[in-house]
């Protein structure tokens, strides 16, 4: 298995749970510069991270690999264990993906939407405020639990990702006690650090 990344993106999600499940796994870091040629977009033709490899088969998007991982190994338990904890992993998965990711992409890169300086801060001003709105979705969802859905899921790490750029790009987080509980409890967590620590090994 391999796995390209730029380091900090959200590939880190897929990593963790590599990590989680134990397999072995090779990584391949990538820059913005080579995302964009042709070797990369051979790959991935929308020039982005993460992608995946599993021997001949090759796979884009966060959302599918972790999917695609949690069907192959599913005694990681990481999907649920009837169809209903299914679903309420697929909800958040997707919440993560579809709400958190694509409106913090306004955040980080909003030239790719407006040429307008104006425009460009009203943008990332309006999507910070989102993002915190979200997240404050996300802290409700976490009372009285460390995880997502009540236990380790593949939801886990995609928003413990996000939760990083968040701290990155300094969005004030603190008064969402449960969220600051989660990114402890991921932070601690020994698959989690090895993940961080491939990444920074490169």
């Amino acid at each position: 298995m391999k796995l390209y990344y730029l380091p900090g993106a959200c590939p880190l999600a897929t990593q963790i749970v590599l990590e989680w499940m134990n397999l072995p796994y090779e990584l391949q870091a990538v820059s913005r510069e080579e995302l964009k040629q042709p070797a990369f977009l051979a790959l991935n033709p929308i020039g982005s991270v993460p992608v995946f490899q599993d021997g001949d088969f090759t796979l884009t998007q966060s959302v599918a690999i972790v999917e695609y991982l949690a069907e192959l190994h599913p005694e990681a338990g990481l999907h649920g264990a009837d169809i209903r904890e299914r679903a309420e992993v697929r909800r958040w998965l997707n919440f993560c993906n579809s709400d958190l990711h694509r409106t913090f992409s306004l955040v980080f890169a909003p030239q790719a939407f407006t040429a307008d300086e104006a425009a460009k801060d009203t943008l990332v001003s309006r999507a910070a405020d989102r993002v915190q709105f979200l997240f404050g979705v996300a802290d409700q969802q976490l009372e009285g639990k460390d995880y997502l859905t009540g236990k380790r899921s593949i939801a886990d790490p995609y928003l413990f990702t996000i939760m990083t750029w968040a701290k990155f790009k300094q969005i004030n987080l603190d008064s969402f006690k449960n969220l600051s509980r989660f990114f402890d409890v991921m932070a601690n967590d020994p698959s989690v650090k090895q993940a961080q620590k491939r990444q920074q090994e490169g």
